[in-house]
C-alpha cells in the first residue's frame, strides 16, 4: 500500500500495543517508515520514549508514549482516554504473553494475567477504538493470534486457547465491520525472534526474526483477512490445514514439548 494510500485510508495516526520490542517494535518502524504518527504503548517508559526519538530522526513522524500495563482493565481504559484529541484510524494489539508447561503446575494468578492481556484487554481496546472507527467511517483493526490459534496444544493449553478467542473474534469482527469501512487484519505467526520465548520458558529453534514478521503484517494490510507471516508459519499453517484436529494437536504438542523439554529435565 502507498504511503498516501495508507494515510488516507487509517487517518494520520496508529495506536501500537507492545511496541517497545519485538514485532510491536518492528509494526511500529514500518508504520512510521510510511508516515503514520504512533501512539506507543507498552509498559516500560523508557524503551518507549527511546523508540519514539528514533523514529522521529529516521521518519519526522510524532509519537506519543503511554506507559501501560494491559493486564489492569483500568490501564486499557487510560490508553483510549489518553488519545481522545488524536485522528486515530489503525489499532494495532499486539501486546501479549505466552506461558507454558503443565497447566496444573502452573501459576494461577499468571495465567489470569496473562487472559487479561490476551483477551479482556484486546476486547476493551477494540471495542473502544472500533467505535471510533465507525463515526470517522473509515479504520482498521489488527489482531495479533498465533499458529497456536487453530487448535489445543498440551503444555501451551491456556495461551492456545487465549489466541483461539483472538482468532475466532477477529473473523467475526471482520464480517461486522467490513460494511462499516473497518478493516480487521488477524495475524497469525509462528515462533519468532523475541523476548516471548523467554518470558514463556521455551528454547525456539528456527525462530522467524520480528522484523520479517511485521513487514508481513503491514503488508498484508487492506489484502488479507489471516495472515500467516514468516516460513515456519505458513508451513505449519497450510501443512497441517487439512489435517483432523486431533492430529494437529498432536503434533503442534510434540513440536512444544520439544521447546519445553528442558523444563522437564531440569524440573
Amino acid at each position: 500500500m502507498r504511503r498516501e494510500q495508507l494515510a488516507q485510508r487509517y487517518g494520520p495516526w496508529v495506536v501500537v500495543t507492545g511496541a517497545s520490542s519485538g514485532i510491536g517494535r518492528g509494526m511500529a518502524q514500518e508504520l512510521a517508515a510510511l508516515g503514520l504518527n504512533t501512539v506507543l504503548v507498552a509498559r516500560g517508559e523508557e524503551a518507549l520514549r527511546d523508540l519514539a526519538t528514533e523514529l522521529h530522526e529516521a521518519y519526522g513522524i510524532e509519537s506519543r508514549v503511554i506507559a501501560a500495563d494491559l493486564a489492569d482493565l483500568a490501564e486499557a481504559k487510560r490508553v483510549v482516554d489518553e488519545t481522545i484529541d488524536l485522528d486515530i484510524g489503525l489499532l494495532v494489539a499486539n501486546a501479549g504473553y505466552g506461558t507454558s508447561g503443565e497447566f496444573l503446575d502452573s501459576e494461577l494468578d499468571i495465567e489470569l494475567n496473562m487472559l487479561a492481556v490476551n483477551c479482556l484487554a484486546v476486547t476493551v481496546l477494540t471495542h473502544s477504538f472500533g467505535n471510533r472507527f465507525k463515526e470517522r467511517g473509515s479504520g482498521g483493526v489488527v489482531l495479533m493470534s498465533s499458529i497456536s490459534a487453530f487448535q489445543g496444544i498440551a503444555r501451551q493449553a491456556n495461551y492456545a486457547a487465549s489466541k483461539a478467542y483472538v482468532q475466532s473474534f477477529g473473523e467475526g469482527l471482520r464480517a461486522e465491520l467490513q460494511p462499516l469501512g473497518i478493516e480487521v487484519l488477524i495475524a497469525a505467526p509462528g515462533p519468532v525472534e523475541s523476548g516471548f520465548a523467554a518470558r514463556a520458558d521455551m528454547q525456539v529453534d528456527n525462530a522467524a526474526s520480528a522484523e520479517t514478521v511485521a513487514s508481513g503484517i503491514i503488508g498484508a494490510l487492506g489484502k488479507n483477512s489471516t495472515v500467516r507471516p514468516g516460513f515456519q508459519s505458513k508451513l505449519l499453517g497450510y501443512g497441517l490445514s487439512t489435517a483432523p484436529r486431533r492430529m494437529r494437536t498432536r503434533i503442534l504438542s510434540g513440536v512444544i514439548g520439544g521447546f519445553t523439554k528442558h523444563q522437564v529435565t531440569s524440573g
